[in-house]
């Protein structure tokens, strides 16, 4: 059984590699997304009170200030729902930054959820479920486009 989920995470590795090489305009990062898995990785976060599994997306350097942002928006959170969605607005973006400028990329902002090319949600979802049917679909369409 470990034998086939490891071929099953060669062959979506594999599959996420010929996808950005043949069709680079959707490699962009999705980390900078509202529905993105930095954010969903925050939100999670701040829901537990706990900064512990939000410190992966950024480097060891910037984990202070990381819990600073972390630290003030549990407090303000508390005084209300404006309040709530304000500060959490503060983190997601302090964190996106820091996370991309970790990257050495620009960070321009957060963008809603469905600023995310649906090859990429595919391709979050086979690594979820283990399952890369819908994302080799996906594939062959967009390999099959681009060709013809």
């Amino acid at each position: 059984m470990r034998v086939k989920k490891d071929y099953i995470t060669m062959a979506i590795a594999i599959i996420i590699g010929a996808v950005f090489w043949f069709i680079p305009d959707i490699a962009t990062a999705h980390c900078d997304t509202l529905e993105g898995p930095v954010v969903k990785t925050a939100r999670s976060a701040l829901d537990k009170g706990d900064i512990t599994p939000v410190l992966k997306w950024v480097k060891k350097e910037n984990e202070g200030e990381i819990k600073e942002a972390f630290k003030k928006t549990l407090a303000v959170r508390k005084q209300g729902n404006e309040a709530r969605e304000l500060a959490d607005m503060y983190f997601f973006e302090t964190l996106v930054r820091v996370h991309r400028a970790g990257e050495g990329a620009p960070y321009t902002g957060l963008k809603p959820g469905y600023a995310v090319e649906p090859i990429i949600v595919e391709t979050d979802l086979a690594l979820e479920s283990g399952s890369a049917d819908k994302l080799v679909k996906h594939v062959n369409d967009a390999v099959a486009k681009g060709i013809r």
